[in-house]
């Protein structure tokens, strides 16, 4: 599973990077065409990581109910993130992430509810199958984020 926890680390620097490489107005930008925003993309794949590992484990997530309410799959952009928001997720990209490997690691992932995603309708059935789609998902979004990144640039 390191290299699953790898490949999680190195799209979430790329997020990091486009997190401080765009402005405030960029981010929060909902180009015509689309339903969401580059923020929103990048908020919900913290919170999907949790849903998807933590709560579906029965386990608490390491986010707060606002945040998974605000970013959770169905949800879009109520309102500008404000740049403590945005500094905000950027933390949680990582502390996150980190908190799932050692959890991991520790064998904290007992149980878990089977879960069939809208994405591809495969069936989550444990944390390993868990974890390997998280690493699918922040890749689409990726793809997504990168089609914002077009859109609001011109």
């Amino acid at each position: 599973m390191n290299f699953t926890f790898d490949v999680i680390n190195n799209i979430r620097e790329i997020f990091k990077k486009i997190l401080e490489d765009n402005t405030l107005e960029e981010l929060n930008r909902v180009p015509k065409g689309f339903n969401n925003n580059i923020i929103w993309n990048i908020g919900h794949i913290v919170v999907s990581e949790q849903l998807l590992a933590y709560k579906l484990s029965g386990l608490p997530a390491n986010v707060s109910n606002e945040l998974i309410d605000k970013y959770k799959k169905g949800s879009k952009p109520q309102e500008a993130v404000t740049k403590e928001g945005i500094e905000e997720i950027k933390a949680l990209l990582f502390s996150t992430i980190r908190k799932t490997n050692e959890d991991y690691n520790a064998g904290v992932f007992k149980n878990y509810n089977a879960y069939t995603v809208s994405t591809t309708g495969n069936t989550l059935t444990n944390i390993d199958e868990a974890l390997e789609f998280i690493m699918i998902h922040e890749g689409i979004h990726y793809g997504y984020i990168l089609a914002l990144l077009k859109a609001v640039k011109i």
